[in-house]
Parts: C-alpha cells; sequence; structure tokens
C-alpha cells in the first residue's frame, strides 16, 4: 500500500523561510516525478507550486511563476523524501501544501490529474 506522509507546515510571518517534507512508503521517488501542489483558502482547486523529474540525464525541476526564486524542490533518496524549502514567504503563499507523485513517469508534471498518489497535506499560514 503506498503512502505520502506530509509534514512541517505551520504558522509563519511573512518573511520567514519553511521547509515542507513528504515521506512516502510503499513507493520510490527515486525514479518518477513528483510534485508539490496548494490549495489557498476559499479555492476549490489545488495550484501548481514546484515539480521534480527524473530521467537518466537527469531531474528537471519545473516552478510556479509566483514561487520561483523564492521555493526550492529537492529529493533525497535515501530516506525516501521530497522537501519543499520555501524562503521569503508571503501571506499569498498560505494554504494546505500537498505532496504527489506520478505511477508511471518520470516526466515532470504540472497538472494535478497527472498525479496517481497524494499525501494528507500540511498548512502553511503566513501572517502579514
Amino acid at each position: 500500500q503506498v503512502r505520502f506522509v506530509d509534514s512541517g507546515g505551520r504558522s509563519v510571518q511573512a518573511g520567514d523561510s519553511l521547509t515542507l517534507s513528504c515521506a512516502a512508503s510503499g513507493w520510490t521517488f527515486k525514479y518518477y516525478a513528483v510534485g508539490w501542489f496548494r490549495q489557498a483558502p476559499g479555492k476549490p482547486d489545488r495550484e501548481f507550486v514546484a515539480a521534480m523529474g527524473w530521467s537518466s540525464g537527469g531531474d528537471t525541476v519545473k516552478y510556479a511563476d509566483s514561487v520561483r526564486g523564492r521555493f526550492t524542490i529537492s529529493k533525497d533518496n535515501a530516506k525516501n523524501t521530497v522537501h519543499l524549502q520555501m524562503t521569503n514567504l508571503k501571506p499569498t503563499d498560505t494554504g494546505v501544501y500537498f505532496c504527489a507523485g506520478r505511477s508511471t513517469s518520470g516526466a515532470v508534471a504540472m497538472s494535478t490529474y497527472q498525479y496517481t498518489y497524494w499525501g494528507q497535506g500540511t498548512q502553511v499560514t503566513v501572517s502579514s
């Protein structure tokens, strides 16, 4: 059984930094694409934040325009964990953050429908 567990979310002040983690069991991040999405308060959909794809030539990373330069996605293959390092947080970064994994492909993806496995989400609240 595949299980993703998201953690690290909490309330912070604008300008602070925070690192989210996603640990998987029953599945490995090493050869498949992973992503982070968030759902803002009152919004029905999850928006893309960051993703990392795998290929024999190396990893490919994509970021949403709103977080590029502030957020960094990384994988720790030894611990089978994905991290999202967030710096210079803004109130608009507030939301529930979800990690996700593709089940059959290493190609980087930015749409929710392309992902099979999901964490339960972790709340990030940024106050001004």
